[in-house]
């Protein structure tokens, strides 16, 4: 019995030791947190709490981005998810939007197994529905984000050539290639406006011009802007530069003026479609009754 207390008092004593130790007011801080403060760029002097929102973050963010990164190859997205967020420029990272979906997820698998705990459903459709809503709400907001992209791709297309045109006058007014950009970055309210204040802000961060173009065409991926591009990149070697981009714009004019005739002979031609639908069931109909009539005309002999 006495060995017993004794081991329970042992057991006891350094679980109290371990929990006082996890404490601020009965450890001294380490010499990293005493360092904290005085490092540039940290977010906060103090340590941070194990249970905070920060913390929580930063645990199960490479999870959710991981998990994230693998179902939407299964699903055939192969564009990497930061160069479509840096596209359309949102605020959110690769870890914020990853949880941000996760969550959503799992409200709607909460959301299934609610519907499936009221309504009862048989065995196959209550784990169609558990299963398939979290994927449902995870496809969908996958879905809303090509198409940000997607349509961020296509206002640039239509923007660049009034862009390259301005960007030609002022070079040919006497601006360099950086003043230009910069002239155009204040003055443009479009797409192609927030993606120069970002170009000439890379190039204020220490990036040059030709790096900052090249990365510009690599993340809004569009074929006008990678044909620009190298034109752009001969500033320093090219006379006239102000010309090869007054022509590079108008081969972007007749390449958009082209596309949207493709679109309205596509509409045009998905105009017809109700059309000929409407026009053939009726008509099927019509052959259907004599035809089924002469078969049972035949079936029943003289």
């Amino acid at each position: 019995m006495t060995r017993l207390w004794a081991l329970s008092g042992i057991a006891a004593w350094v679980g109290v030791t371990l929990l006082l130790g996890e404490s601020r007011r009965f450890t001294r801080p380490s010499l990293t947190e005493r360092l904290r403060p005085y490092a540039p760029g940290t977010p906060g002097n103090g340590p941070r709490d194990p249970f905070s929102v920060a913390t929580i973050k930063e645990l199960l963010g490479p999870l959710a981005t991981d998990l994230g990164e693998r179902l939407a190859r299964c699903f055939g997205v192969g564009e990497e998810l930061g160069r479509r967020l840096a596209r359309i420029h949102s605020p959110l990272d690769l870890s914020a939007f990853r949880l941000s979906q996760l969550g959503w997820a799992l409200a709607g698998f909460g959301l299934g197994a609610v519907i499936d705990l009221v309504g009862a459903p048989p065995v196959v459709l209550g784990l169609l529905g558990v299963l398939g809503t979290p994927l449902l709400v995870f496809l969908v907001i996958e879905q809303r984000l090509a198409s940000a992209s997607k349509a961020w791709q296509r206002r640039l297309t239509l923007e660049l050539p009034v862009v390259a045109e301005q960007l030609a006058m002022l070079i040919g007014a006497g601006y360099s290639l950086g003043a230009g950009l910069a002239r155009l970055a204040e003055r443009s309210h479009g797409v192609a406006g927030a993606d120069l204040a970002r170009l000439c802000g890379r190039i204020r961060h220490g990036l040059s011009e030709s790096a900052a173009l090249a990365e510009w065409a690599e993340v809004a991926d569009v074929e006008c802007l990678r044909r620009l591009i190298p034109i752009l990149a001969l500033h320093s070697e090219a006379p006239e530069l102000g010309r090869l981009i007054s022509e590079e714009a108008r081969s972007m004019r007749r390449d958009v003026g082209r596309s949207l005739v493709e679109m309205m002979e596509r509409r045009a031609q998905q105009v017809w479609i109700p059309v000929t639908v409407a026009a053939l069931v009726p008509g099927v109909i019509f052959l259907a009754i004599p035809f089924i009539q002469a078969l049972r005309a035949f079936s029943l002999g003289p």
